[in-house]
């Protein structure tokens, strides 16, 4: 056997979620043999799962984009990089001479989140051609997260990580880290293993959730509560605590600002109404109230459950108020702030952006984002400002977020659609340009701006592990090329495209490729002004000594306080909007099922889906995935429907057709379907039959109502039917 021949082990980490598991990947000529866990890492591997497991053969793909290709009628043909980048250039300069640059809009998905590079070069075009047409995956699952973070602390990148070894109370909200890890906007390798060796020590876990699901049971209590009712569950307890004296009086004193607008809020609230509206018990919730105040070491962890519905920030706000006022910020056992080796929140308020309102529903943008479900109407509605042209930067809208019928519909009658993936799935069907990205496996990252979401300090340099297809391109040069091209500064900076083509010059008349500037000179230029440790700033040659991950140092309290940006650099626990909404929810009556629609449409975690994306590799998923329905016995026996009976599940706004499954695991009133699935994987290459997998529960789903503090659509509260098919 040749050396070039000869299989190699390259140490690296997956990218497909924040756990970022370390793993090794066995390479034999250019090609991954075999992907396994990287035992020898000394954080992250422990959640590694069958999505990094496989992640080989979405590089594989049969179906994959190798070339970028041009809508021909209803077909495609591949073309050049050069042809590609003059027609796209060409065309959005067009729309926005036109009208404005607001005219050319942008979606990007979660992929694009777990790029070192990628989201920076997008902003920076999107900046160099002054468009506030921007929509991310935040309006479906994250939202609410990063309003409260600002309110309370100053920054939407404030995101507290778990102490989960030193807790005596675990109160688990919308989250089920059985299946899917510790993780979201903070991660805890091998959380739920390390969260029930304190169970085995004498630690309470609650887990509130309208399901049972794999971590409710193995909880001491589940509280099954009422879809989108949890923030009436909190509010309770709240109230418990502050009326009856449990509140940690130091930090209400000292930490925090606007306990005694708590308190107003709180003296106006029943625990019987806040019962009866999120359908749990009183005395159980008090029951809960006084353990969880009463435990010396304990935490709130509120997850996606809980944002997704139109009351969503009221509810991931007071479950931030319950660690505050009792005193789990900062402590062990609580929650605390880790930041990493680079400041990600100093460096984002570097970052200044101009505020816009959307021209039709006039809401502000969160996160740097418009709502995806005001998307459909800003391309169909004429006027200044109407997105003509569209770039989907790794991302399937149509499928992950409401009322993806319209969305399909909205997408067909665009001048310009650009999709940058690795396959054609459902909501690209209409794609005038196919753009062949590059997938983790082919590329170097340095994920510096989520190091503060690890549980303790920890970097690791994810090497690339085989080249790319030819035709392939990273995300960040397709930005530079277009901007470039365009004629439009990226970044907003003068001169800064002449510096890019100057180096590109320079490294081809040198054959010198490192003269080229890429993202590699951002990631020597963040470890050279990060943080410290053991008194000396991380040197490059460091971090390439630690190829399996570098735990830089031990877990350490007291850095929260420094990382408040509020003015007055205290917790503010009762910003006046979030006050002024709850009140709005105690003066309504408590919400009943409209007529005709007497079911709510939650969702559930599977260890091995993403999202809306890997659910198109069929052997990543036991055979079934995303086709079936949970419906209670109880609901179903009213219904005449048995165990495996085809049925339709219908909303005002669509309907679907799926297999009836009976399970005990959803309350009575609440029926489960799968998020995510009902893409289809088109060939625009062979021209082949798409392939379809499951159905798209988000049809169901209106993109009116949203929660209007974070514009989330009520994607696990709908109101939907259920009728026997035949």
């Amino acid at each position: 056997m040749s050396p070039e021949s000869d299989p190699r082990t390259v140490h690296t980490f997956c990218r497909y979620c924040l756990a970022s598991c370390g793993v090794d990947v066995t390479v034999q000529n250019n090609r991954v043999v075999k992907i396994s866990a990287d035992k020898q890492n000394p954080h992250t591997w422990h959640d590694f799962c069958a999505k990094g497991r496989t992640a080989g053969r979405l590089v594989e793909h049969p179906r994959r984009i190798l070339n970028p290709m041009r809508r021909v009628g209803e077909s495609y043909v591949e073309a050049t990089w050069e042809e590609a980048i003059a027609d796209i250039a060409a065309r959005m300069n067009a729309v926005i001479d036109a009208d404005c640059p607001d005219a050319v809009g942008v979606y990007y998905g979660n992929p694009s989140g777990f790029s070192s590079s990628n989201i920076i070069f997008m902003n920076g075009w999107l900046d160099a051609i002054g468009t506030h047409s921007r929509y991310f995956v935040g309006s479906i699952d994250q939202n609410a997260m990063h309003v409260v973070a600002a309110a309370m602390y100053g920054s939407i990148l404030m995101a507290p990580v778990s102490d989960i070894d030193n807790c005596d109370y675990f109160l688990l909200i919308g989250t089920n880290p059985a299946v899917s890890a510790w993780n979201w906007l903070e991660t805890v390798p091998g959380g739920w293993r390390r969260a029930l060796a304190r169970q085995g020590q004498g630690a309470t876990i609650v887990v509130v959730d309208p399901l049972l699901t794999e971590s409710a049971e193995k909880a001491d209590r589940h509280l099954a509560v009422r879809p989108g009712q949890d923030w009436a569950l909190l509010l309770a307890m709240v109230k418990v605590i502050l009326d009856e004296g449990l509140e940690h009086r130091q930090d209400c004193a000292e930490l925090a600002t606007g306990v005694a607008e708590l308190r107003t809020l709180v003296a106006d609230a029943d625990i019987n109404d806040l019962a009866r509206r999120c359908d749990l018990d009183s005395a159980q919730i008090v029951d809960v109230a006084r353990e969880f105040a009463s435990a010396e070491r304990a935490m709130v962890v509120t997850r996606t459950g809980v944002s997704m519905h139109l009351t969503g920030t009221v509810a991931e706000w007071l479950g931030h108020v319950l660690n505050v006022i009792t005193g789990r910020m900062d402590r062990p056992g609580g929650r605390r702030y880790e930041p990493g080796y680079v400041d990600a929140i100093r460096m984002s308020g570097m970052v200044k952006t101009s505020p816009h309102r959307n021209r039709l529903s006039g809401r502000e943008m969160v996160a740097g984002a418009h709502a995806l479900s005001e998307l459909p109407d800003e391309i169909t509605t004429p006027g200044p400002g109407q997105i003509r042209a569209m770039l989907i930067n790794c991302g399937n809208p149509v499928v992950s977020g409401p009322d993806g019928a319209r969305l399909d519909e909205a997408l067909s009658q665009l001048d310009l659609l650009v999709v940058i993936d690795f396959v054609q799935r459902e909501s690209h069907r209409h794609a005038h340009w196919l753009l062949p990205a590059v997938h983790w496996l082919e590329r170097d990252d340095l994920l510096a701006f989520t190091s503060n979401m690890h549980d303790e300090p920890y970097l690791q340099y994810g090497a690339k592990a085989v080249e790319p297809p030819p035709g392939a391109r990273q995300e960040w040069r397709i930005f530079v090329d277009l901007a470039i091209a365009m004629g439009k500064p990226l970044f907003r900076a003068k001169g800064f495209n002449s510096f890019i083509t100057a180096t590109r010059r320079a490294a081809a008349l040198t054959g010198t490729p490192r003269l080229e500037f890429t993202p590699h000179w951002i990631d020597r230029l963040v470890l050279a002004t990060g943080r410290k440790f053991n008194g000396r700033r991380i040197r490059w040659r460091d971090v390439l000594a630690h190829p399996h991950g570098w735990v830089l140092g031990p877990r350490e309290f007291g850095h929260f306080k420094e990382a408040l940006r509020t003015p007055d650099k205290k917790v503010h626990v009762a910003p006046p909007e979030f006050v002024a909404r709850t009140t709005e929810l105690l003066a309504e009556p408590p919400v009943e099922a409209p007529a005709g629609y007497p079911f709510q449409l939650a969702n559930r975690r599977h260890r091995h889906s993403m999202n809306s994306w890997l659910n198109e590799i069929p052997g990543l998923h036991p055979a079934g995935k995303g086709t079936e329905v949970l419906i209670h016995p109880e609901d179903a026996a009213a219904l005449g429907i048995s165990n495996g009976d085809r049925v339709s599940v219908f909303s005002a706004v669509g309907a679907i057709d799926l297999d009836a499954a009976l399970s005990e695991r959803p309350r009575p009133g609440v029926v489960i379907i799968d998020h995510g699935w009902g893409s289809r994987v088109f060939d625009p290459r062979g021209g082949a039959a798409p392939e379809s997998f499951g159905v798209n529960r988000n049809l169901l789903v209106d993109g009116g109502p949203v929660d209007p503090l974070s514009q989330t659509s009520a994607l696990n509260s709908s109101y939907v039917g259920v009728r026997r098919v035949g």
